[in-house]
């Protein structure tokens, strides 16, 4: 007998897999997962590549094994908010996860790698997921049983009313200083010129490290220029140096890259990994002048930029500033995501924004768009949010479609009105919970800062996030009898 913290995690995992097989989540999962699969063979096929391989009766149910085990590891993962190298070391460790996901054999226990999850996390796209998730909420949400399978809740989730807020998820991104571009900048593509010269591939240069040795020379000067009397004149002076330098080792670092794509077959490296050393240097070739126009406008000219042109990092370029204006969080560096809940807690619908900060009226628009794609987005009858949301087109909107309209009136003469109506006044309350829910998914689910790099493996991070959270939330909803089928006579 273990701890109660033990026990409430062990009946937690039952729950969980016991909601994947009745909701037919697990079955969803696997049914998308071969239709890409196949999507996959035909494209290869059609490239020339090699033919179409049909899997057989055992081929394909081991794939659908795999398909199960990557899913719970997963959903696992993220429930207990670790890395892919420590949740590796858990589930070495512990007998419980390996039963949640499928690992507990008779012959041999082979437990995954941080490779491996790593692969895992990226099985589907965004869009499959949505329909995973779809699947969840069509099964928690029905009354009675939907084709033989129910989810034994004592009462069925009420997607009637939807509330919604956006928030900023930070990304695992430095404060951007733009003088610190410039080291980042020459770090990377030193580094990756240091490979291509271990191979046997040189052109005349100083050594890599040397560089790196003088633009962090330059960095200590930059940081201390400040305290000196004269301390704006030496930080122009002193970025002057950096851009010589910058610019000067994205020549060397761009002579390396041609003599690498010329040469590759005569070394070590692979074809893939030979691409993956010249994508990175031409992400930064490409984004350098960028940043040392940046700098120079900035320090040098003593101009400002708007938020729309400046560069926050060199490898999240969708990264933006996000002004919050908050106590303590005046300004923000990451993506806006858009999150609407049901008033069970359960997250119905999201949106990752992909660069600059969109106006929270023109993704009302879009969020209730998708949700009358999916099963239960055609019975959402009223819409709560904050004032952001507020604007006539909106109005127009939500009256058009028959939908509630408890939305935060901008002008306070209006908000006071509505104020005396009952069911506003309770849909008003009842959002601040909201921001509750956002706390709970950014910190206990998503991860503050996001640890995923690149738009499509952040967006496909969200919606494995909201997976494991709409799961982590039914599973604590209470039970009730189920009532027995009829069978047939």
């Amino acid at each position: 007998m273990g701890p109660v913290e033990f026990r409430e995690w062990k009946k937690q995992l039952e729950r969980i897999h016991e909601i994947l097989g009745l909701g037919g989540v697990e079955e969803t999962f696997q049914r998308l997962s071969l239709a890409r699969r196949n999507e996959d063979e035909q494209r290869r096929a059609e490239s020339g590549k090699r033919p179409v391989r049909q899997l057989s009766t055992g081929e394909q149910a081991e794939y659908q094994r795999l398909c199960s085990q990557a899913l719970r590891c997963n959903v696992a993962r993220t429930l207990t908010g670790e890395s892919l190298r420590d949740f590796g070391c858990r589930l070495s460790e512990s007998m419980l996860l390996q039963w949640f996901c499928k690992l507990d054999r008779i012959d041999t226990i082979r437990i995954p790698g941080k490779s491996a999850l790593q692969r895992y996390s990226q099985w589907l796209p965004e869009e499959a997921m949505r329909q995973v998730i779809d699947t969840l909420l069509g099964a928690a949400s029905a009354a009675e049983a939907v084709a033989g399978q129910t989810l034994k809740l004592k009462k069925a989730l009420e997607l009637e009313a939807y509330f919604l807020d956006t928030t900023c998820v930070k990304l695992h991104i430095h404060f951007p200083v733009d003088w610190v571009l410039l080291r980042d900048a020459t770090r990377t593509l030193m580094k990756a010129t240091t490979l291509i010269r271990k191979r046997g591939l040189k052109v005349r240069m100083d050594e890599p490290a040397e560089f790196l040795k003088r633009m962090n020379q330059l960095c200590m000067k930059m940081t201390h220029a400040r305290r000196k009397k004269d301390g704006k004149r030496a930080r122009k002076a002193v970025l002057r140096e950096m851009k010589r330098l910058s610019k000067l080792v994205a020549g060397h670092a761009g002579r390396h890259r041609e003599e690498l794509e010329r040469r590759w077959e005569e070394t070590d490296l692979s074809r893939g990994e030979a691409r993956q050393i010249m994508e990175r240097i031409d992400m930064i070739l490409e984004r350098l002048p960028y940043a040392i126009r940046q700098a120079h406008e900035r320090i040098i000219g003593e101009r400002q930029l708007l938020n729309e042109e400046k560069i926050l990092s060199l490898y999240e370029g969708h990264a933006a500033v996000y002004v919050r204006g908050k106590a303590g969080a005046e300004v923000e560096f990451g993506s806006q995501l858009l999150l609407g809940e049901s008033e069970s807690g359960v997250i119905v619908d999201w949106e990752l924004v992909c660069g600059n900060p969109t106006a929270d009226t023109k993704m009302l628009g879009r969020s209730l768009e998708r949700l009358k794609k999916t099963s239960g987005g055609a019975s959402i009858g009223k819409v709560c949010g904050d004032r952001g949301f507020d604007s006539k087109a909106n109005r127009e909107l939500l009256e058009g479609d028959g939908v509630y309209n408890a939305i935060c009136p901008k002008a306070p003469v209006e908000l006071k009105r509505r104020m005396k109506e009952t069911e506003f006044a309770g849909l008003q309350k009842r959002r601040a919970q909201t921001e509750a829910r956002i706390s709970i998914f950014k910190n206990g689910f998503l991860g503050a800062p996001l640890l995923s790099k690149g738009y499509g493996n952040q967006n496909r991070e969200v919606a494995w996030s909201v997976l494991a959270h709409n799961l982590w939330v039914i599973a604590r909803l209470p039970q009730g009898q189920v009532r027995a089928l009829a069978k047939a006579s």
